[in-house]
C-alpha cells in the first residue's frame, strides 16, 4: 500500500461522501471520507494510504483506503470535539496563546478570552460549558489514537460516551460497546478491538457480531426474528470467517441461556427487545379481545339516526362491535371506504359510557394526528408526544384510545404505546394493510389481521363524492393489481404522459450506452414537466409564508419519488425545486453539495434527543428542554445564527421548535420539498406530484403507488412513462416478514 501526502487545493465531484479532489501538486485523489463534511478538507494537509488507479472519467488518480488529516490536536478538539468554539476564534486563539497557554486559560481563567476580539459574555458561557464537559475526554484521544482512531472517529466516540465515567477504561475492558455508537457500527469497533490485540474468535468478538448481525438485520429488512442459517451467514460476513458453525452454536447457545436471545419454532432467533414486545403485544391484544364491557347504546339505530349518519353495512359492523361492549376492535379500511365517519360514529357511542375528556385519538405523524382530529372532532396527539407528556405515570389518563394509522406502527413503540394504556381501557387501531408497512421491525397491524387476535372489521365499500373524483378508484384497483382508468379527465387525479417514444422497438436496437443517454433524455423530460406543475402552485404556497401559515405551506405541494438517487430522485428533485421555491434567501449555509436555506422546507431524519422548545416557549424565550425528536418530522428552517453556528427548526405539526448545530445539518435535517415515498407514510398533502420511469422500477410495486397515491387530498398528478405505471400496477407486493409474533401464532 502506497502513502502520499499533500494539501488539497479542490474537490471536483462529491456524493454522499464519496468524492474526487486534487491536490496542490495537481494529482487527482478519489475515495469515501465521512468523518466531517468533505468541504472541510479544502486546504487541508492530509496523508493518504492506497493505489493509484484509472478513472474512466478523469483519468489517472490515487484511491485511498485512509485519510488522516495532518492538523493542529487542539484545534480539530475544540472545533470538532468541544464544539462551541468557531473556527476562525479557535485558529485566532491559538495563535495568540499557543497550545499549553491555551489550555491552561481554559481550565483556570476563562474570563480572560472576553478580551478577545468575538467572544461576548453569552458566547463565553457556552465554551466554558462546553470545554468542563469534554475536558475529562482528552484523554480518551491518546488511548485511542494508537489503534488507528482517527480524529473523525474519535469526535463521535468522544460524543456518544459524554456521560459515561472513565471511557478509556470501559472500552479498554470491552471495545465492543463501541459498536452500539451511530456512525461506528460493528466493522470499526471490531478494527479498533483487533488492533488492540483481542483474539479474532474470542467469545467476545462473535457474541458482538452476533449482536450486530440480528440487530441489524431485523431492522434493515424489518423482520424482528432471523433464520439461523441467514444468521450465521451475515457472521460469515462480518468476521471473515467461513462456516465457523459449530462456533456460532456454542456462542448462540450461551446467549440464548442468558436470556439476550430468544429461540423460537422453525430455527429462528429473535433479540431480547424484540421477542418482549411482540410477546407483550400478542398476549394483551388476546387478553383485551375476551373483554365484554355490556353494550351501550341500546337503540342503536335510533342513536345513529340521530347523529344524521347513514352508514353502510360494514360502517355498521363496526359500531355494533363496540356497542356491544368489546374493549378492542381493529379497523381496517382502504382508501374511500369512511373510515373517518365510522371512527366518530364510533366514539360517538364510546361518548355516552365515558367522559369527552376520557377520550384521545393517536397517530404516529403529526398530520395524521390533526386529520383524525378535525375528522372525529375528538382530542388528538401523536403517540411519541403523548409517550413522553406522562412518562412519569404508570398509564395515560384515558379511558378510549383511537390508533389511527395503525399500518405504521412498528413493535417497539406499538409495545410501548400499548403498555402505557390503561387495562381496561377501549382501544380501536385503526390502519389500511394496503399501504407499506412500517419503517423498523415487525408489522403489527398485517399480524392482527392474519393471527385474527382481536375483533376485525374490514371496509371495502368505496364511497364516491362525485363522479369526477378518482383517487380513491384508482388506489383501489391499483391495491388489487388492476389497471386502472388512468387516462381519463378527472379533478383530483391527472396522468401526464412524458413517454419515450417507440420504446421496446428502439429498446432491442440500442446499445447499452444509447439506452442510457434515451432514459437520461426522458429522466430530464420528467423533470421539465414537473417543475412546469410546480411553478404554477408556487404563488399560494409563498402566500401561505408570507402570512406565516406555516402548517399550511408545509402541507400543500409535496413531490414524491420512489428513490433517492438519480435525476428522479430525491435529492436531485430536492436541489431544482428549492431554486424554484426558495430562490433568493437572506442566508444561506452551506454544507458540502447541500444548502440550507433561510425558509427553506425540511424534514428531520433521526430518532434523537435535541435541544427544543414548545413553539410558545420559544417566542418567550424560554429555556431549551431536551426532547425527543422523530425521524420523518416536516418543518421549516426559520432562523440561521451565523455567529453561534446555529439554525432553528419549527414543527408546527408537533407545536415544536428544534436547535440544531452547523454540524449536525448532514446529519439530521434534509430539504422536503422532494420526499420519498416511505418518508410520507400517514402523511397528506393538498397537492402531489410523482414521477414515474423506468429507471425506479426495482422499487415499483402497488403497496408503494397504492400509499403515493393516496397522500394527496384534493390534486394528484403522477408525471412520466404509462408503461411503467401499468408495469407498477401489476406488480402486486404482499408483504411477508419473520416476525415475533407469526411464530407465537403458528402462521
Amino acid at each position: 500500500m502506497k502513502i502520499l501526502i499533500g494539501q488539497i487545493d479542490k474537490i471536483i465531484f462529491e456524493q454522499d461522501g464519496f468524492f474526487i479532489g486534487v491536490l496542490k501538486s495537481g494529482e487527482k485523489i478519489q475515495g469515501e471520507y465521512h468523518e466531517s463534511e468533505v468541504s472541510n478538507l479544502i486546504d487541508a494537509a492530509v496523508t493518504l494510504k492506497g493505489e493509484y488507479t484509472d478513472h474512466k472519467k478523469h483519468g489517472k488518480s490515487f484511491l485511498f483506503e485512509t485519510l488522516t488529516v495532518n492538523q493542529n490536536e487542539l484545534f480539530f478538539f475544540l472545533n470538532r470535539v468541544v464544539k462551541g468554539f468557531p473556527k476562525k476564534v479557535t485558529a485566532d486563539l491559538i495563535e495568540k496563546f499557543g497550545n499549553e497557554g491555551l489550555v491552561d486559560i481554559l481550565d483556570n481563567d476563562i474570563e480572560r478570552l472576553l478580551e478577545f476580539k468575538g467572544i461576548k459574555k453569552k458566547r463565553l458561557a457556552k465554551m466554558q460549558a462546553r470545554w468542563k464537559q469534554f475536558r475529562s475526554l482528552r484523554e480518551l484521544g491518546s488511548f485511542l489514537s494508537p489503534f488507528g482512531v482517527t480524529p473523525g472517529i474519535l469526535s463521535i466516540i468522544a460524543g456518544a460516551m459524554k456521560e459515561v465515567q472513565n471511557p478509556a477504561e470501559k472500552i479498554k475492558n470491552n471495545p465492543y460497546i463501541l459498536t452500539s455508537i451511530r456512525g461506528i457500527g460493528f466493522k470499526r469497533a471490531d478494527e479498533i478491538a483487533l488492533n488492540m490485540g483481542i483474539d479474532p474468535m474470542s467469545d467476545k468478538r462473535i457474541s458482538s457480531a452476533m449482536d450486530y448481525a440480528l440487530n441489524e438485520y431485523c431492522d434493515q429488512q424489518g423482520n424482528s426474528c432471523v433464520e439461523k442459517s441467514v444468521l450465521f451467514e451475515k457472521l460469515d460476513d462480518l468476521l471473515n470467517f467461513n462456516g465457523k458453525n459449530s462456533t456460532y452454536e456454542v456462542v448462540l447457545l450461551a446467549r440464548v441461556s442468558e436470556g439476550s436471545i430468544y429461540p423460537l419454532a422453525n430455527h429462528r432467533y429473535a433479540p431480547d427487545r424484540l421477542y418482549e414486545a411482540e410477546k407483550f403485544l400478542f398476549d394483551e391484544f388476546k387478553r383485551r379481545a375476551k373483554v365484554d364491557n355490556g353494550v351501550i347504546v341500546k337503540e342503536l339505530d335510533a342513536f345513529v339516526a340521530k347523529g344524521g349518519l347513514d352508514l353502510g353495512e360494514q360502517q355498521r359492523e363496526a359500531v355494533e362491535v363496540i356497542n356491544s361492549g368489546k374493549g378492542i376492535l381493529c379497523l381496517v379500511g382502504y382508501a374511500g371506504t369512511g373510515k373517518s365517519t365510522t371512527a366518530r360514529t364510533i366514539l360517538d357511542v364510546l361518548a355516552q359510557r365515558y367522559k369527552p375528556e376520557a377520550v384521545i385519538t393517536c397517530a404516529l405523524s403529526g398530520i395524521a394526528s390533526q386529520r383524525i382530529a378535525e375528522t372525529t372532532g375528538y382530542a388528538s396527539a401523536t403517540i411519541q408526544s403523548l409517550l413522553v407528556k406522562f412518562e412519569d405515570k404508570d398509564y395515560l389518563p384515558y379511558e378510549v384510545v383511537l390508533i389511527d394509522e395503525a399500518s405504521m406502527i412498528n413493535s417497539m413503540l406499538f409495545a410501548r404505546l400499548l403498555s402505557k394504556l390503561a387495562r381496561d381501557a377501549v382501544i380501536i387501531i385503526v390502519g389500511d394493510d394496503a399501504q407499506l408497512p412500517p419503517i423498523g421491525a415487525g408489522d403489527v397491524l398485517s399480524d392482527l389481521l392474519r393471527l385474527e387476535l382481536t375483533p376485525i372489521v374490514k371496509l371495502t365499500k368505496i364511497y364516491r363524492q362525485s363522479e369526477e373524483q378518482a383517487i380513491a378508484l384508482i388506489a383501489n384497483d391499483i391495491r388489487q393489481g388492476v389497471i386502472p382508468a388512468y387516462n381519463q379527465t378527472y379533478d383530483d387525479f391527472s396522468f401526464i404522459h412524458v413517454d419515450i417514444e417507440n420504446y421496446y422497438a428502439r429498446r432491442a436496437n440500442a446499445s447499452q450506452s444509447e439506452l442510457a443517454e434515451l432514459r437520461q433524455e426522458n429522466a430530464d423530460a420528467i423533470v421539465r414537466e414537473l417543475m412546469h406543475k410546480a411553478v404554477t402552485y408556487i404563488p399560494k404556497a409563498r402566500r401561505y409564508l408570507a402570512q406565516k401559515e406555516i402548517k399550511e405551506y408545509l402541507n400543500y405541494f409535496q413531490v414524491i419519488t420512489p428513490m433517492k438517487g438519480g435525476t428522479l430522485g430525491v435529492d436531485n428533485l430536492n436541489t431544482v425545486l428549492q431554486s424554484y421555491f426558495n430562490p433568493k434567501p437572506k442566508q444561506v449555509v452551506k454544507k458540502g453539495e447541500r444548502e440550507y436555506r433561510l425558509l427553506d422546507k425540511v424534514v428531520h431524519t433521526k430518532n434523537e434527543n435535541m435541544p427544543s422548545w414548545s413553539m410558545s416557549g420559544f417566542k418567550n424565550e424560554e429555556e431549551s428542554s431536551e426532547r425527543r425528536i422523530f425521524n420523518g418530522m416536516g418543518g421549516l428552517l426559520f432562523k440561521i445564527d451565523e455567529e453561534e453556528e446555529l439554525v432553528y427548526v419549527v414543527y408546527p405539526n408537533e407545536d415544536t421548535v428544534v436547535q440544531y448545530s452547523y454540524d449536525q445539518l448532514k446529519s439530521h435535517l434534509m430539504l422536503s420539498y422532494a420526499l420519498t415515498i416511505h418518508k410520507v407514510q400517514g402523511m397528506e398533502y393538498d397537492v402531489v406530484v410523482m414521477p414515474m420511469s423506468f429507471s425506479h422500477f426495482i422499487m415499483h410495486n402497488t403497496k408503494l403507488l397504492y400509499t403515493a397515491i393516496t397522500r394527496a387530498k384534493h390534486k394528484c398528478y403522477v408525471i412520466g412513462e404509462g408503461a411503467a405505471f401499468e408495469s407498477a400496477c401489476r406488480r402486486l407486493e404482499v408483504t411477508k416478514r419473520d416476525t415475533v409474533m407469526a411464530e407465537l401464532g403458528g402462521a
